[in-house]
């Protein structure tokens, strides 16, 4: 069994997708266009001029696949009650992962050391997806 997260960026999927690249290295390893899709959405359900919009999208960041999409492409993504957790193997590597996802994003814990990590912090990206940052327990605090 696996659970994979799925994100509905609603329109924001490709920005997200080389935001991602750049900040966390992840890799694109599937992408499939509304307008490549085998059967056409159901009439009124898609906005006008969403033919290049994301329908399905696959991530790889480290050893986790993120899915993703434009989702309905509404423009108003809702990401409350859940956080991804990105867990590094340095305190150098979670202060720089920290700080490249905060760019454009909100702070809610700076990141510093804490009884469980030598790192962690918490954020809101630039498209609202939570964040907690954390080093590897076993790293000695930098």
């Amino acid at each position: 069994m696996r659970v994979q997260p799925y994100v509905f960026f609603e329109g924001r999927c490709e920005e997200a997708l080389d935001f991602y690249r750049r900040t966390l290295g992840a890799e694109v390893t599937a992408i499939m266009r509304m307008d490549e899709s085998p059967e056409p959405p159901p009439p009124g359900t898609m906005p006008p001029g969403s033919g290049k919009k994301i329908m399905h999208a696959s991530l790889k960041v480290g050893d986790t696949m993120v899915m993703c999409s434009d989702g309905m492409n509404s423009g108003n993504p809702n990401f409350e009650g859940i956080s991804l957790a990105l867990s590094v193997g340095s305190t150098e590597e979670a202060e720089r992962m920290f700080a490249a996802l905060a760019e454009g994003g909100n702070i809610r814990l700076p990141i510093g050391p804490t009884f469980f990590s030598p790192r962690f912090g918490m954020l809101a990206d630039r498209f609202g997806i939570g964040w907690m940052v954390m080093s590897d327990p076993g790293q000695a605090d930098a």
